[in-house]
Order: structure tokens, then sequence, then C-alpha cells
């Protein structure tokens, strides 16, 4: 794969990352399936409050998200590098498959918000050989600060004038991701985690075609 194609998808696991956490903040009631900052705070003021059975779901959507990235890590260290992405992409869609799954068959388990932490950790492992670029994860603060980080170099005529764009379109790629996501639910309820399954299997089928026409020598994009 390019790097445009890794561009291309880092933008969309992005924004898979924030469709799936608007589907865990809605139904959770305001904890995340990928944004484990918050749900670090959450279990923190559990904690604090003394209500240890508050700080249970937070402490294992943590657990799941860590779980994930091990898994994602192993992947790539075991995989040899070209074939990281592919490989790491047709993990995170059986699992969040099995999440689409789990929802449907036991709405009120948790199962599938676990599934989709586990999911979100493992995707930070797909592009993560990318050298400086940060879409494809599943947070995006150090990407807002270094968005206005260059804008404001930009402005002072001190940076390029528009490197800033990049860091921008990643913040709204999850902007959009999570935009939908919460549309989304409110239309399909727990059906809505078949769309993110989906475009998740095609990327992986996508980044497999890609890396096996390179691997043969054939041009790719």
């Amino acid at each position: 794969m390019t790097r445009p194609w890794h561009l291309g998808f880092g933008l969309i696991l992005t924004a898979i990352a924030g469709y799936v956490d608007a589907l865990g903040f809605i139904r959770l009631g305001g904890l995340y399936t990928s944004f484990m900052s918050g749900n670090t705070t959450q279990f923190a003021v559990a904690l604090g409050h003394g209500q240890p059975q508050l700080a249970l779901l937070p402490a294992l959507l943590i657990l799941a998200f860590l779980l994930g990235c091990l898994c994602g890590g192993a992947l790539s260290a075991l995989t040899p590098s070209r074939w990281g992405t592919p490989v790491i992409l047709g993990f995170e869609t059986a699992v969040v498959a099995a999440a689409f799954e789990a929802a449907v068959a036991a709405p009120d388990s948790g199962l599938a918000s676990l599934m989709l932490a586990l999911a979100m950790g493992a995707q930070n492992a797909a592009l993560s050989h990318v050298q400086g670029f940060r879409a494809g994860t599943t947070f995006v603060t150090g990407a807002l600060f270094s968005f206005g980080h260059k804008l404001a170099l930009a402005l002072a005529r001190r940076g390029a004038r528009y490197a800033w764009v990049g860091d921008g379109v990643v913040w709204l790629a999850l902007l959009v991701g999570s935009l939908a996501g919460a549309v989304a639910y409110g239309r399909l309820a727990l059906y809505a985690l078949a769309i993110p399954a989906g475009i998740a299997g095609v990327l992986a089928l996508v980044a497999t075609i890609l890396t096996a026409r390179r691997a043969s020598g054939t041009p790719t994009l």
C-alpha cells in the first residue's frame, strides 16, 4: 500500500472510531468504546465517590481496549510488515461483526461494547508503521493540538502555509463519524453496528488486494 492509500484508510478508520464511540456513548449512558481517556476519568470519579459498582464497566472497557492493543501489536509483530494492515483490519472486521451479532442476540449483556473496545484497541496498530501519521487511531486530541499549533505558525508566517490541513481533516473525520453513528443509532438501533463491520471488511479486502498487487510487482496508485 502506498502513502495516499494509507491516508485514505486512516481517515475512514478515524471515522469508524467516532461512529462506534457515538453508539457506545448513547448506549452506555456516557461511557465510550474507543475514547479511553473519558473512561479513565469516569472510572476515577466513580471510585472517588465511593461507588465501585459504577467503576466496573469503565474498568472492563479499558481492559478490553488494552487487550485489543496487545492483539494488534502481536499481529503487527508476527506478520510481515507489508501484510500488517490487512491482517489487523481482518481481525477488526471479525471482532466488530461479532459485536454486531452479540448486540442483536443479547442487547443488554454489555458484551458487544467490550468487543467494540477490543476492536478499537487493535485498530490503533493498523497504521502504526506509517511515520508522522495520526489518522487511523481512536483519539484525536494530539491531532487537534497539532492543528492549532500549525495554524498559529502559518498565521505568523513561521511555518508551512497549509500544514494544518491534514490534522484538521483527521479531527473532521472523527466528527463526521460520530455524527453518522448518532444518526444511525437513532434510526437503526443496534443494527447500526452492521455498518462499521461492513466498512472494515471492505477496507480489509482492499488492503489485501493492494498488498498482493504490490508483492507481485503490479503497480498501485
